[in-house]
């Protein structure tokens, strides 16, 4: 009887050590992935998307993002690209933003072809990071040609 109850305190131990080992590894993970998102740069961006609404055709718009260096450090952003030739960024290409700075990126976008319209534009920064912000809108068609010509008026002065 004294045998089997050292094997169960044995088997218990065992059990308990085991469960303390996996939650000291566990809380050891959970500390370096908090140490690793609190090292990898942020930014925050004025908005994620801007909505043009109603924009006549042929008529090319712009908006201006404002992003901000959230981070403990420097860095640059890399490259401003949008999903298709029609939306055209520009940015400070070599402005170094210090942790709290901020930079424009000035979006335009080509109003040609008629109807609603939503494009990504991706932020990469420090080389490997990015975020995407959008665009939308709807382009409505402009008449293809001026009015026709006021006959009515011709016919006022001819009565006289």
């Amino acid at each position: 009887m004294l045998k089997m109850k050292k094997i169960a305190l044995l088997i218990i131990w065992t059990i308990l050590t085991s469960y303390s080992d996996a939650q000291n590894k566990l809380e050891k993970e959970n500390t370096k992935s908090e140490a690793t998102s609190n090292i990898l740069p942020s930014m925050n961006i004025s908005e994620e998307s801007f909505d043009f609404g109603k924009i006549p055709q042929g008529k090319p718009v712009h908006h201006t993002f404002i992003v901000t260096n959230s981070a403990t450090s420097p860095y640059k952003l890399t490259n401003v690209q949008a999903s298709c030739g029609c939306t055209t960024p520009e940015w400070e290409k070599d402005k170094l933003m210090k942790p709290g700075e901020s930079s424009n990126i000035n979006v335009g976008y080509n109003a040609a072809a008629e109807g609603k319209f939503t494009k990504n534009i991706t932020i990469t920064y420090c080389d490997t990071l990015s975020k995407v912000i959008t665009i939308k809108g709807e382009v409505w068609k402009t008449p293809a040609a001026s009015a026709p010509a006021n006959t009515a008026t011709q016919e006022l002065k001819d009565r006289k």
